[in-house]
């Protein structure tokens, strides 16, 4: 099997058995992220616990990119520190820039350098980042708290 295909089971799988989807009553901060370009859209809580993400769910709907990407994310994310998952975040954004010519650090993204693929396609990295643009402002409207 091709790394490519892999990579499209991964997010197929991750669209069709999503992780800490259903949004969390007690949160610390909400926010809902609608990509403008195809109307996919992205309702975040996060709670905090001192400076670890103790609490991440979600609820959206959208194409397999945007919903698969958020579910990694959301699983890649929680009991990080926030300067852990900050470092991840922008990891993430690298290989969205990269227009192809990156695969990632599978240690640090793990299941999300099956995103290295989408890169290739402006169209859907708007896609593939709406949940994690979500987290950054999520993150800054519960420390602001």
């Amino acid at each position: 099997m091709q790394l490519d295909s892999l990579y499209q089971e991964v997010i197929l799988d991750h669209y069709k058995h999503p992780q800490h989807k259903g949004l969390s009553s007690n949160f610390d901060a909400q926010v809902h992220h609608v990509n403008t370009s195809c109307g996919d859209e992205i309702t975040l809580n996060i709670t905090l616990e001192a400076d670890i993400v103790s609490s991440l769910t979600w609820d959206g709907q959208g194409c397999s990119i945007s919903q698969a990407s958020v579910s990694m994310m959301s699983d890649l994310l929680l009991g990080k520190s926030i300067n852990d998952a900050s470092a991840i975040l922008s990891s993430f954004c690298e290989l969205m820039a990269s227009k192809g010519t990156s695969t990632g650090d599978a240690d640090l993204l793990e299941d999300a350098v099956a995103f290295a693929g989408v890169s290739k396609f402006p169209g859907r990295i708007k896609c593939a980042l709406l949940g994690w643009m979500a987290f950054k402002d999520v993150v800054i409207q519960a420390q602001s708290k």
